[in-house]
């Protein structure tokens, strides 16, 4: 086939017309795509032709070298339009359409799918083939494009029963996958003991993380591992953690000239990336080193923390107060060549004696990691910093500065400005762990910021939208986008005590329970019961890029069944973990979230009150004690010493009063509580 990516003509679809951002992208294609909807489904219907669904997001690198590769290409083009009805989904927007083609994929591949996905549907939806990336000649051990092009719509014209057969098997994977069945199995701790015991069995002992590469930063495996060492008390769990984290922070995965951490690595080394930066990454690494920083009070995983909410408020922060979606991998149509650095050019922005210091602690060569380039790294040295280094650390910071500068005047990485609810809601609850652990005012002001933009635009009459644009909420929300939004509630009001924060937590959460609750077996499907209807309506307890939906709900009713003590939070958590109790025992990878509230619930939290005024010196000193500890299991209701009778209503704020006239803390677990302590040693001690 010849070279036809750059069409002489000038070409237009139906995707102008859309908002997202990635569908935008692909406005300008010769093929003739479609939206999902009802237009493109009818005509596949009436034209009994096969529909070519096309999934990816705006920050996807391989969804833009397949783009330029055969979505441009003006013949591979009129071999799609000919045969099929051609489809375009942005994954963000449509994550329910990702989740259950992703899964269809997995049927076909044999392995996990990815972006871009590239699905063979029959006119009613059905997947019959698929896979990922296809380049337009066969490469890779991959066949060309236009080959696949031709052998899938023979199939679909003289083969049918074969298809129909493909269609069967998807069926059955899907019905099994997504329509888990409640187990009367006890749930116990032997659940965590034997889901660490298998991450441990591939967790790599020399650079940390899972398996031997490609390696993404996935946090909730990580939690688990920390939990697992504050209840049973053997640090070797968490000395795992620590050394992914510390090998993470010194890798090419971290941004260290701009902050926050890109997509995954490609190697076993968290050396090289895939660059693109994501929010909901960002949002849950915070965390994960909020937490290390609390267990070790390690100056660099502060920096860390620091410099990533840093990243996110100078480049994925709308002036409006909400995040944007994702920074792209490529810019000057490379990917990372906006990140790699060449010794000559450092020299040249430092000076020769600053360049050599920096490129010798930064792994810079002229050989360079990555395309005869470098990215920056401290592999050589992952160690907590020591008293010899603080001067040449010093001396690094300013350079680091100066780099950032230069490499700021290259030419801008394209940003997704998709404002996503639930990862918005991540990144509020991320700033407010990181407010509780610094104290830094900024921190509570741009979570409460982000926190009225949603609540202002993406939530109608209790109904949680998907995506914020241009002021109105659009599209369905799905049990992610609710559940991480009472999350985020919660946590504003353990930060603030206004109780009004607590009182949305609960009606955002009592829409969820109605519009995504299984009511007769438990446990949330994934999309509303007013949604469309799809090929499968999924129920999944297995984390994706972020924590499952229905682990997010099971926090969530465990913290208001603690703030509340309603029972009907307690029962419908249990009912919850019924219906995963098989998937928790057979996937602890994939189970990670909804393995760490199991911790939870099997634990009882700490329920710790600080009768006192905020802003007090003396109640603040006991507040900064509990959230500088790490106690993944605790809620912490702060009351005022003068209220007035009936004034908080809360169960655990009953009988809790100030001793003589000062703050005083109360540590309750199990309905019992710990004598009032009023100095912060003490509640050190009690904790």
């Amino acid at each position: 086939m010849t070279d036809s990516t750059t069409p002489a003509q000038h070409f237009t679809n139906r995707l102008a017309r859309e908002a997202s951002p990635y569908l935008l992208q692909h406005a300008e294609n010769p093929v003739e795509w479609y939206p999902w909807g009802e237009e493109a489904l009818s005509r596949a219907k009436a034209e009994d032709k096969p529909i070519l669904l096309s999934i990816g997001y705006s920050a996807c690198h391989w969804c833009h070298v397949m783009a330029h590769e055969c979505f441009d290409n003006v013949e591979i083009a009129g071999l799609m339009n000919r045969d099929f009805i051609n489809v375009k989904v942005d994954r963000e927007e449509r994550p329910d359409l990702d989740d259950i083609y992703q899964k269809s994929a997995q049927v076909f591949l044999g392995r996990g799918g990815g972006w871009p996905l590239t699905m063979f549907l029959t006119p009613d939806q059905e997947p019959f083939y698929g896979g990922t990336y296809f380049p337009p000649a066969p490469r890779y051990n991959l066949p060309g494009f236009p080959e696949v092009l031709r052998g899938v719509i023979e199939a679909y014209r003289n083969h049918r029963d074969d298809v129909r057969k493909n269609v069967e098997k998807v069926k059955t994977g899907l019905q099994r996958v997504g329509t888990p069945q409640p187990s009367d199995d006890p749930l116990t701790d032997g659940l965590l003991d034997e889901a660490v015991k298998s991450l441990g069995q591939f967790f790599d002992p020399v650079h940390g993380g899972f398996g031997e590469g490609p390696k993404f930063p996935t946090v909730p495996p990580l939690s688990l591992l920390l939990r697992q060492t504050a209840r049973t008390k053997d640090a070797s769990h968490q000395q795992l953690v620590l050394l992914q984290l510390r090998t993470m922070a010194a890798g090419g995965i971290y941004d260290h000239l701009g902050g926050g951490f890109h997509r995954y690595s490609v190697d076993g080394r968290w050396l090289v990336p895939h660059f693109e930066k994501m929010l909901y990454d960002n949002a849950q690494l915070v965390r994960i080193y909020l937490d290390a920083w609390r267990l070790t009070k390690e100056e660099r995983f502060r920096e860390v923390v620091e410099d990533t909410l840093e990243y996110v408020r100078r480049e994925l922060t709308h002036p409006d107060g909400a995040f944007f979606a994702a920074q792209d991998a490529d810019s000057e149509g490379h990917e990372g060549s906006y990140f790699v650095w060449e010794p000559k050019e450092i020299a040249s922005v430092l000076g020769a004696d600053m360049a050599e210091e920096f490129c010798r602690c930064y792994g810079v060569t002229e050989s360079g990691n990555f395309e005869g380039k470098n990215v920056l790294n401290r592999l050589g040295e992952v160690h907590p910093e020591s008293d010899a280094q603080v001067e040449v650390e010093s001396m690094l910071r300013a350079a680091r500065l100066k780099l950032l500068t230069a490499r700021e005047q290259r030419m801008a990485l394209q940003r997704d400005d998709n404002i996503l609810t639930s990862w918005n809601a991540m990144m509020v609850s991320a700033y407010l762990d990181a407010y509780h652990a610094f104290g830094v005012p900024a921190y509570l002001a741009a979570a409460e910021r982000a926190l009225t933009f949603l609540l202002d635009y993406a939530v109608e009459n209790g109904r949680v939208y998907r995506t914020v644009r241009a002021g109105k909420g659009r599209l369905n929300g799905y049990l992610d986008d609710a559940a991480c939004l009472a999350t985020a509630l919660l946590d504003a009001f353990e930060a603030t005590s206004h109780r009004w924060y607590l009182d949305q937590a609960r009606e955002v959460t009592d829409h969820l329970l109605e519009r995504y609750w299984d009511a007769p077996i438990g446990g949330c499907f994934y999309t509303s019961r007013d949604h469309e209807a799809l090929l499968h309506r999924m129920k999944s307890g297995t984390d994706s890029a972020i924590p499952s939906g229905n682990a997010v709900v099971a926090m969530v009713l465990l913290r208001l069944f603690s703030f509340t003590r309603e029972q009907r939070y307690h029962d419908l958590v249990e009912q919850l973990f019924r219906v995963f109790r098989h998937a928790m025992a057979h996937n602890a990878y994939g189970t990670s979230a909804i393995l760490c509230a199991l911790d939870w619930y099997l634990a009882t939290p700490q329920e710790i009150v600080v009768v006192g005024t905020r802003g007090d010196a003396m109640t603040e000193s006991l507040l900064s004690t509990v959230h500088r500890r790490y106690l993944p299991n605790r809620t912490v209701l702060v009351v005022e010493s003068a209220r007035r009778e009936g004034e908080s209503d809360l169960p655990l704020a009953i009988g809790k009063m100030g001793v003589n006239g000062k703050p005083t803390a109360y540590v309750c677990q199990r309905q019992t509580c710990s004598p009032p302590v009023t100095d912060h040693g003490q509640l050190d001690l009690v904790l």
